[in-house]
């Protein structure tokens, strides 16, 4: 299919879809959808509104304030206790969802998969429950001595009511002289889960990076860097952490994937950061730049390609003997993932994918796909922003179809017209693509698979797709456009 055609294609799709709007529902999504092109001229990603509330009565995909916050900047920090202030639900929804591998002996020193609420009730919303978080917070210092501070989540009852969770949190911290870090983070701030990010960043800042007590004795050398924004999802950190040290490099804190409170408070020691989701983090990077003079860099190690790029381009932050271990590093790893191209690229070459996922994936992982000879004809963000679309029309590679907190009716519909092979999404979207008879793949955390990131993670990756694509369970249903008229 040509580029010309498959722009047609796009197109028609998004006017298909809009016609079953009311005309001012239409009229406001169709800020949200577009075509672009990988040259130079505007399109979608330059015009794509984003980060706006989702329209009243549309079932969008996105995830709330305390998720940004809970499940994925704070939650994944192994020796701090995180406690859901308000009903037991929200905490256990976002209780070891995201699989953030970390070393520890859960219970003891790390936390991650436990679940910690304060599990509000009726009478909490009559009469308030501050009492009832400063009874919590003894009794997990009582029960779990060894956690290395307390942070409190706070859900949606808690800024309707008007609980007071930092004046409890000041107090604590006094009594017990551990850190207590009070995240307002009521689930209906804002338009979606990155304001979450936001506010756990401010508070990594306003909490975290003033506790200068473990930096005075830390030793530092000029090869020192920070892993920001990667939670460790099946274990993407360790990987990356094995191929910066294999280029002489020393990571001294991974933010927040199997990242201890020591971890995040020696962050200002770093030379460079580096960022890999940039959504979810660029706020800290930014401050460490402007208040510490730490430069930082953002990164892609999906698929050989972006990673080798990657590489070299941290390594060109650092001296010579840096760069000419980097280059090491590329040929060391080159054979192997030649040989994964080799094997699977056959069987996936020219077969068409379509993404919808949160954070950086929606663009990081189009390389990985190229690297297998797959082609990305849809791709978007579900709580992305303007310059997150930007970013994505660097990675383009031919007429994409550009969606922003799309809904299951639009992607359903997209889907229909477009007919992928592969379509990469969250849990939500799994089972009704599966159902329709199409290949999936859950890209929130891969599947229960894992990890995707590095170059020994690619021959994962390559693996999962091609058991997603060419599993024989295919060969006993059918997609939508393969039935006849009357088995539809």
């Amino acid at each position: 299919m040509t580029t010309e055609v498959l722009e047609e294609l796009q197109r028609a799709a998004i006017e298909e879809v809009l016609k079953a709007y009311p005309e001012k529902a239409g009229k406001d999504r169709a800020k949200h959808l577009g075509v672009d092109l990988p040259e130079g001229v505007k399109g979608a990603c330059d015009s794509t509104k984003s980060n706006k509330q989702t329209v009243p009565g549309v079932m969008s995909q996105r995830g709330c304030a305390y998720a940004g916050s809970k499940g994925v900047v704070w939650g994944p920090v192994k020796d701090m206790v995180h406690i859901s202030h308000g009903p037991i639900g929200c905490g256990q929804y976002s209780r070891a969802g995201r699989r953030n591998y970390y070393v520890g002996v859960t219970g003891v020193d790390t936390f991650v998969t436990m679940n910690f609420t304060t599990d509000y009730n009726e009478k909490d919303i009559v009469f308030g429950g501050d009492k009832k978080l400063k009874a919590a917070l003894s009794e997990i210092d009582s029960l779990f001595p060894l956690n290395n501070g307390i942070t409190v989540q706070s859900e949606c009852p808690i800024g309707l009511i008007g609980d007071d969770i930092q004046a409890v949190a000041r107090a604590y911290k006094k009594e017990s002289s551990k850190p207590v870090v009070a995240v307002s983070c009521e689930g209906f701030r804002g338009v979606s889960q990155s304001l979450g990010h936001h506010i756990a960043n401010d508070m990594l800042r306003d909490e975290v990076l003033g506790d200068t007590s473990y930096r005075k004795d830390f030793e530092s050398t000029p090869y020192d860097v920070v892993i920001i924004g990667d939670y460790n999802i099946g274990g993407d950190a360790w990987g990356s952490r094995i191929l910066l040290e294999e280029m002489g490099l020393r990571v001294i804190a991974q933010w927040s994937g199997d990242a201890t409170y020591k971890e995040l408070a020696i962050g200002p020691k770093a030379k460079l950061n580096l960022l890999h989701c940039y959504r979810s983090m660029n706020y800290i990077v930014r401050h460490l730049e402007q208040e510490f003079g730490i430069p930082w860099i953002e990164y892609n190690f999906f698929g050989p390609t972006k990673t080798t790029e990657s590489i070299r381009k941290i390594a060109a932050q650092f001296d010579e003997s840096i760069q000419k271990k980097a280059e090491e590093v590329i040929a060391k790893y080159t054979k192997m993932t030649d040989e994964v191209i080799a094997r699977y690229k056959p069987k996936l070459e020219g077969k068409k994918v379509m993404l919808y996922v949160g954070g950086l994936r929606p663009r990081h992982v189009i390389g990985a796909y190229e690297d297998l000879g797959m082609r990305v004809i849809g791709t978007g963000y579900e709580f992305g922003h303007g310059d997150d679309y930007k970013r994505t029309k660097d990675e383009l590679v031919g007429a994409t179809l550009i969606y922003d907190d799309t809904n299951e009716y639009e992607l359903e519909q997209f889907v229909k017209k477009l007919k992928p092979d592969l379509v990469a999404s969250g849990v939500k979207e799994k089972y009704v693509f599966q159902k329709m008879g199409l290949p999936f793949r859950q890209m929130h955390s891969w599947d229960y698979s894992g990890p995707y990131h590095g170059y020994d993670a690619f021959a994962i990756f390559a693996r999962d797709m091609d058991m997603a694509l060419n599993s024989p369970v295919w060969a006993h249903t059918k997609a939508p456009w393969e039935k006849k008229e009357e088995e539809v």
